[in-house]
């Protein structure tokens, strides 16, 4: 089985699912992102928020591939670049941290270990650019597949909650764990990328 992990660029987007191209929940605030599904315009913000982080920043995911079919991604950015991280009540990201926003794998391709190899890869890369920790915002009442993660599975890949919240704590992964995860993680990893599997809907925070 070949598989390697490409950046993500506007070359390679299309390869997301339809759903996730189309979808802004982070890329936008609240009424922008709200804005922009009502104008039938969420595909050509997603892109042109992916072009401007690219130019900025760089490479702001990796996708997927297992004998040159995409199985999955990741997206990830400094959150000055992710608008709808300030409507959380539990912002802001830490100025040394990545936001994680959101990962998704088929759901054929769990449990080979696809999970640990995508953060690692993602890890290496946040920690060259001078980045000590990977952040995310879960949801503590999670009962189906949204933009949002559960708190519970970012916890079970070693996530520490730094601020509590009965709704969206925001927890903490320190960069330096990750590259040297064990076989249990690894499969909590797979669970946690395969959750998010269903459309995807902007909801009030």
């Amino acid at each position: 089985m070949g598989r390697r992990l490409v950046p993500l660029t506007l070359d390679n987007l299309p390869h997301l699912p339809k759903r996730c191209r189309s979808c802004v929940f982070w890329e936008l605030d609240p009424v922008s992102g709200e804005a922009a599904v009502k104008a039938g315009r969420p595909e050509a913000e997603k892109e042109a928020w992916i072009s401007a982080v690219l130019l900025e920043w760089g490479s702001c995911g990796r996708v997927v591939y297992v004998d040159d079919v995409p199985v999955g991604y990741v997206l990830y950015a400094p959150p000055a670049y992710v608008p709808r991280s300030m409507a959380f009540p539990t912002s802001p990201v830490a100025d040394d941290a990545v936001q994680l926003m959101t990962a998704w794998i088929m759901p054929e391709y769990q449990g080979q270990g696809l999970g640990r190899v995508m953060v690692q890869t993602v890890a290496k890369d946040v920690l060259r650019r001078g980045f000590k920790a990977i952040e995310a915002f879960g949801d503590a009442r999670w009962k189906e597949p949204a933009c949002v993660l559960p708190a519970d599975h970012l916890l079970a890949v070693g996530f520490k909650t730094v601020r509590p919240h009965h709704a969206f704590p925001r927890l903490r992964l320190e960069l330096r764990t990750t590259l040297s995860w064990k076989e249990d993680v690894e499969m909590a990893l797979d669970r946690l990328l395969g959750a998010v599997q269903k459309e995807p809907v902007l909801r009030p925070l």
